[in-house]
């Protein structure tokens, strides 16, 4: 019962938290189906999960860092590490991926459908797990964090709270270096294991209006890098949401050029 009451807890203190997992349930769902999604997020999950508890004793991967434990007793933890924390991984990954898939997945031929004017990719098993994939969603996994990881460090100033400290703080905006190979690390060992799990399942049907679906990640991934932005901001961090905005503002306008349908005229 103590879990439990704790684990209500941990929703109504970090209900943003448990509404962006919900996106991610929802939009996976609809991309890659239920025994897919629950795979991804197990194995991101425990992934995260057991590379948090090592790195908060062995400095592996993430570098040194450790809770301090002010939020023991208002939210869920496992040993040290808080519960949604660890599930935080889960689908900033999956919303890595869906970008991923979106600037990597080959354009189909097919007609566009008329009331979208989107590009449709095609969802073929070669393509979503293939390398270039696999590594431009460990790249872009690490890249969100290097907004999000500046203000959590500053929660103190927020309603996220002071609940960690790096006790060597880095060169970006007092984030270790470390700390983010840690996050493509984290990438690269669940893909690792969740691709080959893709592969031996049973054949996904390509969905209708692929990218439609695929947005709904997308959006995910531009939703919790809004929200980090605007915490940032709102805390008076001005130059650093800043920079955070210019990091990520080429690759969406890239990812914009490429899935947006507009008319291009050649000469005959």
């Amino acid at each position: 019962m103590e879990v439990f009451d704790l684990f209500i807890k941990t929703i109504v203190l970090r209900p943003y938290v448990f509404l962006f997992l919900a996106a991610f349930l929802f939009s996976a769902i609809k991309l890659i189906g239920w025994p897919r999604t629950w795979r991804f997020w197990l194995i991101s999950w425990i992934t995260a999960f057991v590379c948090e508890f090592s790195s908060t004793r062995t400095g592996i991967p993430f570098g040194w860092y450790f809770y301090n434990g002010s939020t023991v007793g208002q939210e869920l933890y496992f040993f040290d590490v808080p519960f949604m924390d660890s599930i935080s991984f889960s689908f900033l990954l999956f919303a890595s991926y869906c970008v991923a898939l979106g600037l990597l997945l080959p354009l189909t031929s097919l007609p566009t459908h008329a009331r979208v004017p989107l590009r449709q990719l095609t969802f073929n098993l070669s393509a979503r797990t293939s390398w270039g994939v696999y590594a431009l969603t460990a790249y872009l996994f690490a890249f969100i964090d290097m907004v999000i990881d500046p203000v959590a460090l500053r929660g103190d100033r927020w309603f996220l709270g002071k609940i960690y400290y790096y006790p060597d703080p880095g060169w970006h905006f007092g984030v270790p270096v470390a700390n983010y190979i840690g996050w493509a690390v984290v990438g690269l060992i669940s893909l690792t294991i969740y691709f080959p799990l893709d592969r031996r399942l049973p054949p996904l049907s390509p969905p209708q209006l692929l990218t439609q679906r695929l947005l709904l990640g997308v959006g995910l991934y531009y939703g919790v890098l809004a929200f980090n932005l605007g915490m940032t901001f709102w805390i008076g961090e001005s130059f650093m949401g800043l920079i955070g905005l210019l990091m990520h503002l080429p690759i969406l306008v890239l990812l914009v050029a490429r899935l947006s349908l507009v008319q291009r005229y050649h000469p005959t």
